[in-house]
């Protein structure tokens, strides 16, 4: 499945300006936001699609050309991610427990736990943070189904997140969930204030096996001002290659 949609302002439709009016109205309702039930249903299939959990996912960050290698493995409750190459690879994992969605270092098989600011912070000079890269914000328990939209041509189920803490960049999030696939096709994700931070938007997914997957997606980092865009990043990753059968 191919889809192209560039744009350079995230404020080019009167839904996206909607939205951002929403945001500001809930940031004052977080503390009584409650889970959907309907929401979190679709959000397990999104999160299993985005993961690939039988499947390691390899592929690479694009920023202006300059490529960095990108691992993401499942192993038990943990979701790891290795990012760059050779002696300069590191890794870092998300810990999955109740309700706490945390991430940590991984240096010398010891793990130490991300800071506040950490959390934020773009990875080797793309504008993917440690937050964007592992999509914690699908983890969030405060969901809410907002309405449904097309995006490429394909209806969505729009969902916002209300962050449940205070680390990270953003204060919630929208995603657009294909409605068939259960697969991403875009995320705002807002500032405490309501204004746009980033925008991910899907531009091909990729079967592997039942589901649809992430194959290309174009990161756009906004200034809080001004609503346009100040760096674009492309995330890709390479379908999965069939495991060898036994006996050969």
């Amino acid at each position: 499945m191919s889809m192209k949609c560039y744009f350079s302002s995230i404020m080019k439709t009167g839904l996206l300006k909607s939205i951002v009016c929403a945001g500001l109205a809930c940031v004052s309702l977080t503390s009584v936001a409650q889970a959907d039930a309907a929401a979190e249903n679709i959000l397990k299939r999104t999160r299993y699609a985005a993961t690939l959990q039988q499947q390691d996912l390899h592929g690479h960050m694009n920023k202006d050309g300059r490529k960095t290698p990108v691992t993401l493995f499942m192993r038990g409750e943990n979701i790891q991610f290795a990012y760059g190459s050779g002696k300069a690879s590191k890794r870092f994992h998300m810990r999955l427990e109740l309700d706490e969605v945390d991430l940590f270092d991984i240096v010398g098989g010891k793990t130490k736990k991300f800071n506040s600011r950490q959390i934020a912070e773009n990875i080797n000079g793309t504008d993917l943070s440690f937050e964007d890269l592992s999509m914690r914000f699908l983890y969030w328990k405060n969901s809410q189904i907002m309405g449904e939209d097309r995006i490429s041509g394909q209806k969505c189920h729009i969902i916002r997140l209300i962050n449940p803490g205070t680390s990270g960049d953003y204060k919630q999030v929208y995603v657009y969930v294909h409605q068939k696939y259960g697969s991403l096709m875009r995320v705002i994700g807002y500032s405490a204030s309501g204004q746009p931070l980033k925008q991910f938007q899907v531009t091909d997914l990729m079967k592997v096996g039942k589901e649809y997957t992430l194959k290309r997606m174009r990161v756009d980092r906004f200034n809080p001002k001004t609503n346009k865009s100040i760096g674009v990043t492309y995330l890709e990753f390479d379908k999965p290659k069939k495991a060898a059968k036994a006996g050969r």
